[in-house]
């Protein structure tokens, strides 16, 4: 996870200001999303950069994650496979680390 925040954090650099950018969290990853996750600090300075991250729902329920414990700000979709195809279908770029 702390590579996708640096990779996000790149390609905010890179990029220009109003290119959307998005992390869809899957899998068990999704319990580094939570607020007393060691990385939840990091987590909000990627966001404060304009950087969307959002938590898979069916990883959430598999693992019994409520989205109340999230850290604030972070979305979720209802399936992170038909986000990413809903997305790439948009025109968006899918970049996978």
């Amino acid at each position: 996870m702390a590579g996708i925040l640096r990779s996000s954090v790149n390609a905010r650099a890179a990029l220009k200001p109003a290119a959307a950018i998005e992390v869809v969290v899957q899998g068990p990853g999704v319990r580094l999303l939570a607020a007393d996750s060691p990385l939840s600090e990091a987590i909000t300075q990627v966001q404060d950069l304009g950087v969307e991250i959002f938590a898979c729902g069916n990883s959430m329920r598999s693992i019994g994650l409520d989205a109340e414990v999230l850290t604030v700000g972070i979305g979720t979709v209802s399936a992170a496979v038909a986000h990413l195809a809903e997305r790439q279908w948009e025109g968006w770029a899918y970049v996978r680390p």
